[in-house]
């Protein structure tokens, strides 16, 4: 029998209000990338965190509270990592660090993104990986605005560019984050080849090549 010591299996580690705030975040988090915000329930949090239901209700007023503050946390994470990649510099080089910081969040906060892109019924899109999207497309718009008023492109296009190659980007790092392969750098490269490849040769005025049936 090992002399060294270990908490006895009922025993509570007591914490500070902060620390039990900290740690049912943590748990809350793990569990919503799960399983989901409907599959997961106060009973199987407060059991994870050896606590009692009240606790959980005390701290957060409910689920609903406790997932707003993982996903609120999350997009400021997501976010932040994005707007220090983003250093300036020639547009091809910021799609290539917008690529890679998305991949890199998604490689090392895997719990993190699994919660950001379930959606959940009934809770508000604000703080969605959708709106989340959104402000990421708001940042890549100015920067396409500029290089299509230098190209002699409509700038008002800007919007549904950035939608567009942002979308793309997200789609693929979901896609990524089952296969795992190829490398996230080969990953990010292909992206950016395709993205800026296809920016670098932008018709004017495009057209569909196949006529839709009745026009």
């Amino acid at each position: 029998m090992s002399d060294s010591p270990t908490a006895k299996p009922n025993s509570r580690v007591r914490m500070s209000a902060a620390q039990r705030r900290e740690q049912l975040i943590a748990i809350g988090r793990q569990l919503f990338a799960e399983r989901g915000f409907d599959a997961t329930s106060i009973e199987e949090i407060a059991s994870r965190a050896r606590v009692s239901k009240p606790v959980v209700y005390e701290h957060f007023g409910g689920k609903e509270g406790l997932y707003a503050v993982v996903v609120d946390r999350e997009v400021r994470a997501l976010l932040d990592r994005l707007s220090t990649a983003l250093t300036g510099g020639h547009p091809h080089e910021l799609l290539a660090q917008a690529a890679i910081a998305l991949l890199d969040y998604i490689e090392e906060e895997t719990d993190g993104f699994r919660v950001l892109v379930r959606e959940s019924p009934g809770m508000s899109a604000t703080g969605s990986f959708s709106s989340v999207l959104n402000d990421v497309a708001h940042q890549v718009e100015h920067i396409l605005g500029a290089e299509f008023k230098r190209r002699s492109y409509d700038p008002r296009l800007a919007e549904l560019y950035s939608q567009a190659l942002v979308g793309m980007v997200a789609l693929t790092g979901r896609w990524w984050l089952e296969v795992r392969k190829p490398r996230k750098e080969t990953v990010a490269a292909h992206l950016v080849n395709l993205a800026w490849n296809g920016l670098s040769h932008l018709e004017p005025r495009p057209a569909l090549l196949v006529a839709r049936k009745g026009h």
